[in-house]
């Protein structure tokens, strides 16, 4: 007898066990060494909203 197979959304859901974290984009930009705006993006996993101040990415 054949096995029920996982869906997508089945996969999806057993991945995410943390539902109240946030999942935030930050971009910061800085400046090259020779003298170009270059930018930096990082998706950052927070718990609550009023920690989004308090994010610090380095390169």
């Amino acid at each position: 007898m054949a096995k029920k197979q996982q869906s997508f959304a089945d996969k999806v859901k057993k991945l995410h066990r943390d539902e109240n974290a946030i999942n935030v984009r930050v971009i910061k930009a800085y400046r090259s060494p020779d003298g170009t705006v270059k930018f930096f993006e990082r998706f950052v996993k927070v718990a609550d909203q009023a920690q989004l101040d308090k994010i610090d990415i380095t390169r």
